[in-house]
Formats: structure tokens, C-alpha cells, sequence
């Protein structure tokens, strides 16, 4: 059967009814629609029906880092000893690859943060060929309608910047996060009555018949101006059809009802507290095909206090090698590994076919700050797990020279793992070669 044949029609009505140009969804997300609606009022037997498995892709990070000597091995190859703020990871060795040496080429200290899932500065971002966009919106770009929500931003909005930075759009737009468990339960699994999703419709029709509006007297203004104005008024159109791409997946989605979690609706605490129940929530809804991409990122509320810890998060990464600060920091990296492997135990427990949730996710964990207390942008932590890889290493790059190795070559390979048709990728040099 010619399945191009089959995709072709959906792909186009697609994009008649945005109106709009838009990157064509790739066919193994159409294929995995059907589960994505079978998913969606609450049959988890879909997936068995279906004929393809999905790659999902989870990006975790913190603003602080990790302190370097309790988290890189001294070893590089297989068999290393994990080092005491990774030790929880222990059972999982044989799950995920650790590297060394990765890192963007950027300086900035806690000003280059944004760029960790990007590889570009914000103020770099007109200067490259996709902006700032990270790699989860990139992955998200091929979903098209394939699943309720192209991507899940999670984080803090508090902090020593103001707010979440894991994600940007190609627009250089920050993508606000859901900041707390019972939110995100809510957007996940709570369906809307007849009368509030009527008047939603509404809203969605209004939003539509506004953005027509702007759009088109944007467009007759544009016959009018100078060269660098219309650069401009490109950025802002990329905007437009960004909202307008939301607006028509909401609508697309409205009327489907959503998945029982077989769970009661979560109570908010505080972040550190919340964070095992924002990691199930991500499980659910990758295991209930709402999203395939998620983000999180922990850092602005994640509090010294909730361990007895005095100086807060943000001064104990700054511990000029005061002993006592460097081991309550190390307390601190130590939770958020711990959380971390109990989510990839979770996803190990999920049967996804022939195989697990995790063989078909791709998860990464890490920062885009090196060294916290020297302010630096090098050589960081990072971990790759799951997503059907041969793991078990600590790969070790050298920092210059020959084999060295950018951070978005990484990146680069899970988007072409996931299945974006992409050959590059922010500051990347090619694939990471060596990951199988």
C-alpha cells in the first residue's frame, strides 16, 4: 500500500484550513493520529492497535548546573563509577549515556542559560538561520495535529531571571511554562462542560477573525515601508502564524474528549516538594499520546529551605569552595537525580509495544550552566537516556581540537531520531556519530 497516497489528502487539508504555510506533519505522526484519538477518551488499548510506536523527547535542565567533581566520572568508557551526586542512577547505568565536553561555545555566564536547549543566545538569535528556536519547539514543529498539544513547557516563573527559559520558538518568543502539578492536571485531564466549551469555541472564532484582520492590514502596510521594517514586520508575521497555528490545533482538539488518569487531581505544594508529581504527569501524559515533548526545567522555586538548608539555591552554587556549601549543594543535586531516575523507573514500566516507554523516549537531563560558581558556560552536564540507543558510556570530548564535539550535534541526532527532516541544527557540525 502507497501510504504517501493515504497522508497526502490529510497533509492538505491541513493546510487549507489554517490558511497558512505550514512544515507538512511527518508520516509516522499521521499514523500515530489514530492512537492519539483512541488515547484521548481514555483507551490505552489504542496503542496496541496502532501500527507505529512513536519517539517521544523530554528535556530536563536546571539554571545552576551540577558541581563538576560530584558529577563526571573519573572514567570515560563503560563500567565507571558514578560519582555521589549521580550515584541514584546506579540501576539505570545500562539505560542512558553520560557526556563530557559538550557545551555551546558560549560565554555569559547565567545571561547564556536560554541557550541550552537552543545552542543561541538570545541576543545572538537574529543572526542564525531558525533563531533561538530550542529543540523540543523544533521536534514540535513535525507534529502538525497528531496529538493534543505539540509540546509541554514545564517550570518555575520565579527566580534570578524572572522566569522559565527552557523554551523559545523560531520567533524568539519564550514559551511561558505550566508552573504547578494541579495546572497541569487540569490542562492534561480535565474536559470542559457543554456550555464552557461552547463559549471557548467562541473565543477561538473571535481570536481567528481578529488575527485575520491584523494580518491583513499588517500586510498593506508593508507595501509602504523601508527594508529594515519589513524585516520587522517578518518577525511579526511569524508571530501571527504561530498564534494561528495554536488557535487551529486548540479547535481541532476541542470537541475530543480527554483521558481518564485513573488518578485524583494533585494538590500544589511547593516546587521541591511537587516535582516527583510534575515527573508521573509528564509519564501520563507521554503513556496517554497527549503530548510526544515535554520540557522542565527546576530552578527558581527550587528552595534550600525544603532541606534545611540555609543560603538558598543560587548561593550555594556559588560556594567559593566553602566545604559546608559545596555539601548542601550537593544535597540539592542529589534530589534532583533521584527524582529523575524514579522517572526513568516509571518509564521503564510502561509497556509500549514490543518494548518499553522509555526504548521510545528520548530523555534528556542537564543545564546549560558548566560551573556555577566560575560562571561558565563549558563542558556541561549532560545525560542522555532511553530513546532506543546503545548506552551504558561516559563519553568524554576533548575540549578543542580534533574530536571535538558541539552540543547541538546531539541535539541534531535526536531530531533526525524523532523524525524531523533536518540537517543542521543551532550551532551544529553534523550528527553525533558515535550515538547508536
Amino acid at each position: 500500500m502507497n501510504t504517501d497516497s493515504i497522508a497526502t489528502p490529510n497533509r492538505r487539508f491541513f493546510l487549507r484550513a489554517t490558511g497558512i504555510s505550514l512544515a507538512l506533519p511527518l508520516l509516522e505522526s499521521l499514523g500515530g493520529r489514530v492512537f492519539a484519538q483512541n488515547a484521548a477518551v481514555g483507551s490505552l488499548a489504542g496503542k496496541a492497535a496502532a501500527a507505529s510506536f512513536p519517539m517521544r523527547m523530554v528535556c530536563i535542565g536546571n539554571l545552576l548546573g551540577f558541581y563538576p567533581p560530584a558529577f563526571f566520572p573519573t572514567k570515560a568508557g563503560a563500567d565507571y563509577e558514578l560519582p555521589e551526586s549521580i550515584e541514584a542512577l546506579k540501576p539505570h547505568q545500562k539505560d542512558f549515556t553520560l557526556y563530557s565536553g559538550l557545551d555551546h561555545g558560549v560565554k555569559g555566564g547565567h545571561f547564556a542559560m536560554s541557550s541550552f536547549l537552543s545552542g543561541v543566545r538570545t541576543s545572538d538569535a537574529k543572526g542564525m538561520p531558525e533563531g533561538n528556536i530550542t529543540v523540543d519547539q523544533r521536534a514540535a514543529e513535525t507534529m502538525g495535529g497528531a496529538t493534543r498539544f505539540p509540546s509541554l513547557t514545564l517550570g518555575s516563573e520565579s527566580g534570578i531571571h524572572g522566569g522559565c527559559l527552557m523554551s523559545w520558538t523560531r520567533s524568539g518568543t519564550r514559551v511561558p511554562p505550566i508552573s504547578t502539578p494541579r495546572e497541569l492536571f487540569q490542562k492534561l485531564f480535565i474536559n470542559e462542560d457543554a456550555k464552557s466549551l461552547a463559549a471557548s469555541m467562541d473565543r477561538l472564532d473571535l481570536k481567528g477573525s481578529i488575527l485575520d484582520a491584523v494580518n491583513g492590514d499588517a500586510k498593506s502596510l508593508q507595501r509602504q515601508l523601508g527594508q529594515r521594517d519589513k524585516e520587522k514586520l517578518d518577525e511579526y508575521f511569524t508571530s501571527v502564524r504561530d498564534v494561528e497555528k495554536q488557535i487551529e490545533l486548540r479547535r481541532q482538539w476541542a470537541s475530543v474528549p480527554k483521558p481518564d488518569p485513573k488518578m485524583q487531581e494533585p494538590k500544589n505544594r511547593d516546587f521541591v516538594a511537587d516535582l516527583p508529581v510534575m515527573y508521573d504527569l509528564i509519564a501520563l501524559a507521554l503513556q496517554t499520546d497527549s503530548t510526544r515533548i515535554a520540557t522542565l526545567e527546576i530552578g527558581g522555586d527550587f528552595e534550600a529551605s525544603a532541606f534545611g538548608l540555609g543560603g538558598g539555591y543560587h548561593g550555594l552554587s556559588h560556594h567559593g569552595q566553602r566545604p559546608d556549601a559545596i555539601k548542601g549543594l550537593i544535597k540539592m543535586e542529589r534530589y534532583q537525580v533521584e527524582q529523575f531516575a524514579k522517572f526513568l523507573a516509571k518509564l521503564k514500566s510502561i509497556q509500549d509495544g514490543s518494548g518499553t516507554l522509555l526504548d521510545h523516549s528520548m530523555v534528556l537531563f542537564g543545564s546549560g550552566m558548566g560551573n556555577a560558581n566560575a560562571h561558565t558556560n563549558s563542558n556541561l552536564p549532560i545525560i542522555l537516556a532511553g530513546g532506543g540507543f546503545k548506552h551504558g558510556d561516559h563519553k568524554a570530548y576533548p575540549a578543542k581540537g580534533p574530536g571535538r564535539q558541539m552540543l547541538c550535534n546531539l541535539y541534531l541526532s535526536m531530531l533526525q531520531h524523532f523524525g524531523a527532516e533536518v540537517e543542521a541544527f543551532g550551532t551544529s557540525t553534523g550528527t553525533l556519530t558515535d550515538l547508536a
